[in-house]
């Protein structure tokens, strides 16, 4: 891939309020440009783009990718329509920078990443939980063995959701949403789990619809095994009215925490050492003094900056597909009632074109 000019020129596609986060990041990197927004409400569109310096307002997306204007297309629409608008900017040239999840189906995300590699160009979804100076500076604690072999780990995303939120009509439905909380909100801090852990092995995964109106799962249960060897709990939730995002991970020398809701900073995470460590080793644990938290700024800033030089996505936006294909397989293994592993997950034909999966049913 030939390095560009910089800056890049963005355009987003949906105006919805996550817009505004890509619109914030595109500004604060000197490699971006917010050049056009499109949505299907113009109106919206327009005062979408007055509030962020009066980029173009487009008709429609193939009005959009029909010129040589757009090298990145940033994608902030319902999930349910990621796939189509990802492969066509994708096809017409441009980059993609797709907010999560990414698609309705393990299928659909294939094809996109197909249709990444087939144009040379780059597919990147939007897990800015795996950003921030914390992060990576447990990351590279863990690869390097120095808190010793991780152990056993817990990931809860334990939200709350009250009955309007799943009024939206595109809301609390497996053909325009995908997945209930599991894809939808738990895959963020599944994720970063996963990124920290690194390749999975195995799953097994519970759906429950607990209290909620909807034709998906509220509440989620899975045991997922890594290629480590770690094994880690993971229970997502739509019903829990004090909100946490956290992630616990134990290892031979120390347990690691992160306890925060939607980002996080230093200030957010704790190593607590085993007993008899030596305080001279856990002292070279400490975070650094410089400290940028979580968020869509740093990861979309280290994006353009890989755009720009040619070179690889940074860490923070490779491997899409990892914390998608736990998802799926939590829902094929609760679909089946069988462990699922890497090896067997794509052999569920009705899951990988499609989340929908029996829930066990509690209401009352």
């Amino acid at each position: 891939m030939t390095a560009p000019t910089t800056p890049l020129r963005a355009a987003i596609v949906g105006t919805g309020a996550i817009a505004n986060a890509h619109a914030q990041a595109i500004a604060a990197t000197p490699d971006a440009e917010l050049v056009a927004v499109v949505d299907r409400d113009i109106d919206h569109a327009r005062a979408f783009a007055e509030r962020w310096g009066g980029p173009a307002v487009a008709d429609s997306l193939d009005a959009l990718l029909a010129g040589d204007g757009v090298d990145v297309l940033h994608v902030c629409t319902p999930p349910g329509v990621h796939a189509s608008q990802a492969i066509a900017a994708l096809d017409a040239g441009a980059h993609v920078i797709c907010e999560k999840p990414a698609a309705l189906s393990l299928d659909e995300f294939d094809a996109m990443t197909d249709a990444a590699n087939r144009n040379d160009r780059r597919l990147a979804v939007v897990f800015q939980q795996r950003t921030g100076t914390a992060a990576a500076h447990i990351k590279g604690l863990l690869d390097s063995a120095a808190l010793g072999r991780p152990l056993v780990a817990t990931c809860q995303t334990l939200w709350y959701r009250d009955p309007a939120y799943f009024e939206v009509p595109w809301r609390g439905k497996w053909a325009t949403e995908g997945g209930g909380p599991t894809l939808g909100l738990g895959i963020h801090q599944i994720d970063l789990l996963a990124w920290l852990l690194g390749d999975w092995a195995s799953v097994n995964g519970q759906l429950w619809r607990l209290a909620r109106e909807t034709e998906m799962e509220d509440v989620s249960t899975a045991t997922v095994a890594f290629e480590s060897g770690v094994v880690a709990s993971v229970i997502t939730s739509a019903l829990s009215p004090r909100e946490t995002s956290s992630i616990r991970i134990d290892t031979e020398l120390a347990t690691v925490t992160v306890d925060h809701l939607y980002g996080h900073g230093h200030e957010h995470w704790r190593i607590t050492p085993a007993p008899g460590v030596d305080p001279a080793v856990v002292d070279g644990w400490a975070l650094p003094p410089a400290e940028e938290a979580s968020g869509h700024d740093p990861l979309v800033r280290d994006i353009y900056r890989a755009l720009v030089s040619g070179g690889p996505l940074p860490s923070t936006a490779t491997d899409p597909a990892r914390s998608f294909e736990i998802v799926t397989a939590i829902y094929s293994s609760s679909a089946a009632g069988r462990t699922v592993t890497r090896a067997t997950l794509r052999d569920d034909a009705d899951r990988r074109r499609s989340l929908e999966s029996p829930v066990v049913d509690l209401r009352r």
